[in-house]
Parts: structure tokens; C-alpha cells; sequence
């Protein structure tokens, strides 16, 4: 990598880094590349990522990602620099005074280290405005519901960077180029901030993704302009026994004909999906016409255009579901599940999302495949859950 091909490299990952789109974790490494020198361990040690917290004259305490608090010292002639989110490098940034950082913001810091790995002498300060951050973050979500879909892996051609995608029965080619931004899940967390900077070639086949961009007129192909993935397991079937007290369920999947018990923590979502939107959605699997009013249904008579609208994948609908607990599910009761797998091949997962009420599309795919997909997290420039 080239010295000026390294500073494009870090300075666009400390800008995604800053606004909170990935963890701090996958900036560490890329500052010595972005010189064409080999990172020193002082290096990290030297640099600190955070939201501010407190101000105390030239004192910072920061939050990081982590959870670290961290006390920084911001020296006399440090640089102050603030940019905007969606910048793609630093030279728009503008210098600033300290007095113009506010509780809130984020920032990165370099410097020298402390005397303890929790402080910090910083030279140079780049800070983002936590209101400027909010409002990208909201036009990223109302962006990503326009233009986002969702669905698994079917194939990926890494060399000419397509991967396919089936939605439901249909198959759409995502189209990626030098400047689709990548993400990559772990296997066993669906957290925003545990998501590193990603490549294609870590998409395989069967994976979940949701992916923003342009799609053709037809709709049969996609230009991406960012994609997520993940591995994680999609279930469908019906509850075999319930254990609501254990927080446990066991159902046969469909697809695999594999019994497979099923952990429900806090912080699984699960969703209800309401008879008529049950009903649209089985209509599309079997390639005919929704009811009436059914999509509008789903989110409780919401009248917005995009959840009214016929081309809404089942993804983009599950935030606007009602909610439910464990108590709520019966045995019996038809769900469609993503689940994380910490071993593969196991027959022990972990709920990520479950949705019940879905009778229905089940029906209208006897082959065992469910017409629809769920992605197990909200898409958006903000954190799921608004950014735990």
C-alpha cells in the first residue's frame, strides 16, 4: 500500500469511526500504514476515541467505545479541528477552539501518553458535533429504508465484485465497485458498534446482507453504495415445547428437518406479525396480489409511504411490529428466527430475531424455504437500539 493510498485508508476510517459506524477496534493498526511505517504499540497507547463527558477548563473526560473513561490534557497550540460527518478525508476540516467542543461531541485525540493508560496529552484533537452526527444518522435511516434491502447470500464472485442476493424467490445482483463501503458482523453479535471495516471476500454464501445503493429500473440488480453482512442462521418451523421460565424453545426446521432448541435472552427481539400483513406477504410468495391495506396493518394503520408500499421487504417492516415476550409464544405457534451460532453444526442457537404469526407465508412455501428473509439488525447510521 502506497503512503497516500494508506492516508485515504485511515483518515476514511477514523471518519466512519468518529461518527459511530464501527468500533474503535478497526482504526488500531491503520495509522502506521497511513505513513508507510509499521504501527509502534505507543502508538495506540497515544491516541483515544470517545464521546466527551465532561469539560474542566483544557481537561476533556472522555467515554470511549469501550466503556474506558479517559482524562485528557489538551496541550497549548494543540490543533482543533472539526468536520463534518459524511467527510471523506480531512481537507474540509476546520480549526476550531477548545471552547467550542461541547458535552456530547465526539472526538479523536492524539498525543503523548500519560503517566496511567487512562490519560492523555493531546496535540491534536478532530471532533465531530453530536447534533451534526444525529441528523446524518436520521437521513442515513430514512436513507436506508428507501433504498436498502435485505436478504442471503446466494453467491459471490469476489474478482468482479457481485454477490447475489435472494429476496424471497427473486434474485437480485448486488454490483460493488473501489468505493462500496463493507461491514462485517461476528457470529455471535448483531451490535452496531461490534461491526469491523469488512471486504467482500468475507461474504460466503448463505450469509445475511443488507446492502444500500441504486437498484435498476426492473429491480433485478443493485449498485451498492454499502453493505453488511454477517453469518447467522435463519430457522423456521413450528414451536415443538415451550419453556418460558428457562427462556427455551424447540422447534423442527423446515428446511434442514433438524430439531433445534432455541435460547430467548433480553436481548432478543421478537415481533408479532399481524394476520393481514401475514396474509399480503404469503400473497407475494405465491406471486399474487396483497390484500388490501395489509402492509399499513402491520405497523398498526401507520400511514407512511413506506411501510404502505407493496415492494417493503419483511425486513424493513419488522421495527414498526408490535412486540412480545416469551409468555406470548405457544406451542404450536409458526415463527421465522435468525439466530446466532457460536459452533457450526450445533443444534443449540440464540435468538436474535424471532417473529411469530407467520403461519401463513410458511404455508405458501411447502419446499421448506420461507419466502421472506429477516435481517437481524436495524440498518441506519445509528446504532441498533438507538446506539447500545
Amino acid at each position: 500500500m502506497s503512503v497516500n493510498s494508506g492516508r485515504t485508508v485511515f483518515y476514511r476510517t477514523v471518519l466512519l469511526l468518529l461518527a459511530g459506524l464501527i468500533p474503535v477496534a478497526a482504526v488500531e493498526g491503520l495509522a502506521g500504514a497511513a505513513y508507510g511505517q509499521t504501527a509502534a504499540p505507543a502508538t495506540a497507547a497515544a491516541r483515544q476515541i470517545g464521546t466527551v463527558k465532561v469539560i474542566a477548563g483544557s481537561t476533556l473526560t472522555l467515554t470511549t467505545d469501550a466503556g474506558q473513561a479517559v482524562t485528557v490534557s489538551v496541550v497549548d497550540g494543540a490543533r482543533i479541528l472539526q468536520i463534518e460527518p459524511g467527510s471523506k478525508d480531512l481537507k474540509s476540516a476546520q480549526a476550531i477552539a477548545l471552547a467550542d467542543i461541547a458535552v456530547g461531541d465526539r472526538v479523536l485525540v492524539s498525543g503523548k501518553a500519560g503517566d496511567t493508560a487512562s490519560a492523555l496529552a493531546a496535540s491534536r484533537v478532530i471532533l465531530m458535533k453530536s447534533t451534526d452526527i444525529a441528523q446524518k444518522h436520521a437521513l442515513e435511516q430514512a436513507d436506508w429504508q428507501k433504498r436498502g434491502m435485505g436478504g442471503i447470500v446466494s453467491s459471490v464472485d469476489a474478482a468482479a465484485g457481485t454477490v447475489v442476493v435472494m429476496v424471497g424467490a427473486k434474485k437480485i445482483q448486488v454490483q460493488t465497485s473501489k468505493s462500496t463501503i463493507f461491514r462485517r458482523y461476528a457470529g455471535d453479535s448483531i451490535k452496531f458498534e461490534d461491526a469491523t471495516v469488512g471486504t467482500i471476500a468475507q461474504i460466503q454464501a448463505g450469509d445475511q446482507l443488507r446492502v444500500r445503493g441504486t437498484k435498476s429500473e426492473d429491480g433485478s440488480s443493485l449498485q451498492a453504495e454499502e453493505v453488511v453482512s454477517g453469518s447467522f442462521k435463519n430457522l423456521a418451523g413450528t414451536i415443538a415445547t415451550l419453556d418460558a421460565s428457562a427462556g427455551t424453545i424447540t422447534l423442527k426446521d423446515l428446511a434442514t428437518k433438524k430439531m433445534m432448541t432455541v435460547k430467548v435472552t433480553a436481548n432478543s427481539d421478537l415481533r408479532h406479525l399481524p394476520e393481514r400483513a401475514a396474509a399480503m406477504f404469503a400473497a407475494r410468495a405465491k406471486g399474487g396480489a396483497a390484500p388490501a391495506g395489509a402492509a399499513g396493518a402491520a405497523s398498526g394503520g401507520a400511514g407512511d409511504g413506506a411501510t404502505r408500499s407493496a415492494g417493503m421487504d419483511l425486513s424493513q417492516m419488522l421495527a414498526k411490529l408490535p412486540s412480545e415476550t416469551v409468555a406470548d409464544l405457544k406451542v404450536g405457534d409458526a415463527v421465522m428466527i435468525v439466530a446466532s451460532q457460536t459452533e457450526p453444526g450445533s443444534t443449540s442457537v440464540t435468538a436474535v430475531t424471532l417473529l411469530s404469526g407467520v403461519e401463513p407465508i410458511l404455508a405458501a412455501t411447502p419446499s421448506g424455504t420461507p419466502a421472506m428473509t429477516l435481517s437481524p439488525w436495524t440498518m441506519g447510521g445509528a446504532a441498533p437500539e438507538g446506539g447500545n
